[in-house]
């Protein structure tokens, strides 16, 4: 072997050698964000990762706020409710039941968030519109069973088993809304392509994303990550974890089969799920819609940036619709 062979020899090792550790960086990549976004169990991360991938700029004021209110939630005295999905998993909600009820909110949190946190702010505004509300914690999340969420594409037959649950109570007779904020959102989004009990009445959507596939790669970005390791190995991981692609479905494509009317709900300012993906979800929606959005809301501050435009809205959409859908 001449010396130039030699000299190429070790120029392929090493492009070789530096490929090999490209590939391994690229997976252990994509294996971290799944498992950041998929698995209960997150994987250790530095303080503030979240915050800084979801690009908030919440101030700490209406945080601690938020938190306050969700505390005092989780006080009120209330029944623990625990049933089993159509797959065998374990599912827990917490029932707060008014008197001579009007109608029943199936309530879905948001992702790596909690019941309490998220519908704090809205609670009394239920119970004083006499709303008996389940509060779900959605699975792989809280004391609800399974080691992973789904972005809405599991969820969203957790919805049915929830509504269900609720007919035996009621007999079918109760108008139920379905309403979720955030990664919630989206679940509710896509329940709404499923054949849905006659007594769902309507759904009502708080900033909620377009398709999974979408929000990671709107986070990605944000965060100056590389979205190919989601489209490629991470969707292969994904996949593994949810025994589904995660472009199975996608809210646009549940809504085209809605037949329940939606009330869309999103803030102007809002850095984790754009407002551009709860107006293409409005486009998309074949059933009656409506559009509530709010001048400088940031991600779910929209009741708490404009409480009173919020109740209006959702009053207005409970009265033309608790009755049945308008012909």
């Amino acid at each position: 072997m001449n010396k130039r062979e030699k000299i190429m020899l070790i120029g392929s090792g090493i492009t070789a050698a530096v490929m090999a550790l490209a590939e391994s960086a690229r997976y252990r990549t994509a294996d971290y964000l799944v498992r950041l976004a998929l698995d209960r169990d997150k994987p250790p991360h530095p303080p503030g990762a979240e915050r800084r991938l979801s690009g908030s700029t919440i101030d700490r004021a209406l945080l601690q706020k938020v938190a306050d209110a969700g505390k005092d939630l989780a006080a009120r005295p209330h029944e623990i409710i625990q049933i089993q999905s159509r797959d065998g998993t374990p599912l827990l909600g917490h029932w707060m039941s008014v008197s001579a009820p009007k109608r029943v909110v199936i309530a879905m949190h948001g992702w790596r968030s909690a019941w309490d946190h998220d519908f704090g702010m809205v609670s009394d505004f239920f119970r004083k519109n006499g709303c008996s509300v389940l509060y779900a914690e959605q699975r792989g999340q809280g004391k609800s069973g399974g080691e992973h969420m789904g972005f809405g594409l599991t969820e969203r037959y957790d919805c049915l088993d929830w509504a269900n649950w609720v007919n035996q109570k009621f007999g079918g007779t109760i108008p139920i809304y379905l309403c979720g904020i955030s990664m919630g959102a989206s679940t509710v989004l896509m329940a709404g392509g499923l054949e849905l009990p006659q007594n769902v009445r309507g759904i009502l959507a708080d900033c909620g994303f377009t398709s999974t596939t979408d929000i990671w790669k709107h986070v990605a970005k944000q965060a100056r990550l590389a979205y190919p390791v989601y489209g490629g190995t991470a969707g292969k991981l994904a996949e593994k974890r949810l025994s589904m692609a995660v472009d199975a479905d996608s809210c646009p494509q549940s809504l085209a089969r809605c037949q329940v009317p939606v009330l869309f709900v999103h803030g102007t300012e809002d850095h984790f799920v754009p407002v551009e993906m709860t107006y293409e979800n409005y486009k998309a929606c074949a059933s009656p819609k409506r559009l509530f959005v709010v001048p400088g809301a940031e991600h779910g501050m929209s009741y708490l940036t404009d409480p009173q435009g919020y109740e209006n809205a959702v009053q207005a959409f409970w009265a033309d619709f608790d009755g049945g859908m308008l012909c």
